[in-house]
């Protein structure tokens, strides 16, 4: 045999062999989810079968966070940190100043794939991904009519037809095709990144699952309005309902938004039962997230401009070999954090320029603990601490400060800033907040120069919210 032939031999036999015993990653991320929008986890209104089986097959993280935006499209931010693996303050929203987390897999010998929303601008897909297929880059869409393109390797994007399908099911379609060409030779990271359950909440008409508004309770920490101004009252999000906030509006928006997450985890099944049947099913880890939570009549909000648990917390579920089964974790960690741990998981080579922190220990013994403390930010108007129990928002354009005892009061309603006894925490927690700003390169104040007024009231015109959607 010729030496040029034995190469060749060589390097197929080499990659069928790290093809054995490398790890497959299917990525499924979410758009707005909440957290608390899976029945295996405690919702127990909302019909969730497909991401309940992948509950019981993995490890499922109840304090997973984003970290926060720097504008009312948090999903720009959010997906920019998650692929880059670098925090809000550091992050290139159009991703093509730092390598991506993608690009290592795909360095590594992997085979990578991307289809779905992409929300950090055309150049960087190419950049991130080998393969990318009717991907679309607007925010807020109509699913059954938008637009979508082909993203061919070089980066060109070719006009589209308008969808036949719903986005999230053609996304899905696209995603059964890459998975159905696998030959078993290479490893591969596909990603599938939904533009739902964002808003609108549009599903095709004979989608069998509908939820009666009447049986939705309310949040446990519903209000009709938000009882100060937390800098961004009026921004589009928060015009989709009239204040005050009425119960029925809700509970009727809540009907329409657990649809649309029940039409995600049929997909969602879908992807699970193709990888089920396929000849790379025990080597396949699949990870379920989302880019952010969602307010929808918390603490009288309806969008995720905010920095409360139900707008930052996010779902997390991670199922494959060597991952523990049916468990849960406590252990917090930021959404940037998860592409360090599958490097982890499939041994590649961080980016240097990556700053998230693996975890992969947790998905062994999620008993143990990943990050002390979270920080959070939105714009320069929020601000927050986590350490675990304690959580301290801080609002520097009205000098205004908020603390919650999350082990008592895991939805935020009682504020104990004004009590007494805690000033001591509320001191050491502000300064501990503003030293780890600026370690991490966020130079904003905690107290504005110019203090705004905390009261609020609905305003009788609204500002047009424009077209563009987050």
């Amino acid at each position: 045999m010729s030496l040029p032939r034995l190469i060749v031999v060589f390097c197929a036999m080499a990659l069928s062999l790290r093809a054995a015993t490398t790890p497959n990653v299917v990525f499924i991320f979410a758009d707005d989810q909440r957290a608390d929008t899976i029945a295996a986890l405690g919702n127990p209104v909302i019909k969730t079968p497909n991401l309940d089986r992948l509950v019981k097959r993995g490890v499922a993280f109840n304090r997973a966070y984003m970290q926060g935006g720097n504008q009312g499209a948090t999903c720009v931010p959010s997906r920019a940190m998650l692929l880059s693996g670098r925090s809000l303050a550091q992050i290139d929203e159009k991703l093509m100043k730092h390598e991506t987390w993608p690009h290592a897999f795909g360095q590594a010998g992997y085979a990578t794939f991307a289809t779905g929303k992409w929300h950090n601008g055309p150049p960087s897909i190419s950049k991130s991904f080998q393969n990318a297929k009717a991907l679309f880059v607007g925010g807020m869409v109509n699913p059954l009519k938008a637009p979508t393109s082909d993203l061919l390797p070089n980066g060109k994007l070719t006009p589209g037809k308008v969808a036949p399908k719903h986005l999230c099911e053609e996304a899905t379609d696209e995603t059964l095709a890459f998975l159905k060409s696998r030959d078993g030779r290479q490893p591969f990271f596909a990603y599938l990144a939904f533009d739902g359950p964002h808003d609108p909440h549009i599903v095709p008409d004979d989608f069998p699952v509908k939820y009666d508004p009447a049986s939705i309770p309310l949040p446990p920490n519903f209000l009709p309005q938000h009882p100060f101004d937390n800098g961004e009252m009026v921004i589009r999000d928060e015009q989709l309902l009239p204040w005050p906030r009425r119960p029925e509006d809700i509970r009727a928006m809540l009907a329409d938004y657990y649809r649309y997450v029940s039409f995600l985890d049929l997909q969602i099944g879908r992807v699970l039962d193709a990888v089920d049947a396929s000849p790379y099913a025990a080597s396949t880890i699949i990870v379920f997230a989302a880019d952010s939570g969602v307010a929808r009549g918390s603490h009288g909000l309806i969008g995720k401009q905010n920095l409360y648990e139900h707008s930052m917390r996010v779902p997390l579920i991670f199922a494959g070999p060597g991952i523990a089964a049916d468990q849960r974790s406590e252990a917090m960690c930021y959404l940037f954090d998860v592409m360090p741990t599958l490097g982890k998981l499939c041994d590649v080579t961080a980016p240097q320029t990556s700053q998230g922190r693996d975890f992969a220990e947790v998905l062994k013994d999620p008993a143990r603990p990943a990050r002390p403390s979270l920080m959070f930010g939105y714009k320069t108007i929020q601000k927050a601490l986590n350490d675990g129990r304690w959580k301290l928002i801080r609002y520097p354009h009205i000098d205004r400060t908020q603390l919650f005892d999350l082990r008592s009061d895991p939805f935020e309603t009682k504020d104990l800033s004004a009590d007494p006894a805690q000033a001591d925490r509320i001191k050491a927690m502000l300064e501990r907040l503003a030293a780890e700003m600026k370690a991490d390169g966020d130079d904003d104040p905690l107290t504005a120069a110019k203090i705004l007024p905390a009261d609020w009231k609905a305003p009788a015109k609204l500002p047009q919210p424009g077209q563009k959607g987050y």
